[in-house]
């Protein structure tokens, strides 16, 4: 397919010349061995994957790929050109943060006596937004949404309050200028509508047709 409508932002002279971080996003049926042949295409390239999610999206039957990596314009151009020759792909976008919504989710690990006895640290976890996921009397996590930057923030926000444990999702993204790729669908399905099913004529007599 086409990828002349892949690109969702304005290109300036930054862009073409130097790296910055974009997220890729690729509709394609869910088959086995896609995302493999997928990473294939980043590693000949020796290209790093910052980030990568897999979600069911708004069409059924159809997997949305949210991929974060740190390039150039030019570079992305080429890499949506080849995971688009792939036979499961429908299409692929790409933008850079100004262009989409995006958030991930962190899970942080953390002693419990410490926030009982330490002021500090419920405070912290009011001002990053945190909501307690499990209370026990060991120890307690707690979840925050946010770009990387908070989240990164409030891990050195608690290493001095005894942080066992951190962990941080891939990133989820939404285009901001988009109606969505159902609407793409429904243009593509009335530009190339699929063939009508024709009978085969000679179907049932099989016996009268094909006896030497």
């Amino acid at each position: 397919m086409s990828t002349e409508n892949t690109i969702q932002h304005t290109i300036d002279k930054a862009d073409l010349e130097g790296k910055q971080e974009y997220t890729i996003t690729v509709y394609a049926e869910n088959r086995i061995g896609l995302l493999n042949r997928i990473a294939i295409i980043f590693s000949k390239r020796k290209i790093n994957i910052e980030s990568l999610n897999t979600s069911p999206s708004e069409i059924d039957g159809i997997h949305r790929f949210n991929i974060v990596i740190h390039e150039s314009y030019e570079v992305l151009r080429k890499l949506a050109r080849q995971i688009e020759k792939q036979i499961e792909v429908l299409k692929v976008y790409f933008n850079t943060n100004e262009e989409i919504i995006w958030q991930e989710l962190a899970l942080y690990k953390v002693s419990t006596d410490e926030i009982a006895e330490k002021v500090t640290v419920e405070r912290l976890l009011r001002q990053y937004g945190a909501s307690a996921v499990v209370i026990r009397k060991d120890y307690t996590v707690f979840a925050v949404t946010g770009h990387r930057e908070e989240t990164d923030a409030l891990v050195k926000a608690l290493e001095p309050y005894e942080l066992i444990e951190f962990v941080r999702s891939a990133r989820v993204a939404i285009i901001k200028d988009s109606a969505g790729f159902h609407e793409k669908l429904k243009e593509f399905e009335a530009f190339e509508p699929g063939e009508e099913l024709v009978e085969n004529e000679f179907l049932d007599k099989g016996e009268k047709i094909f006896t030497m």
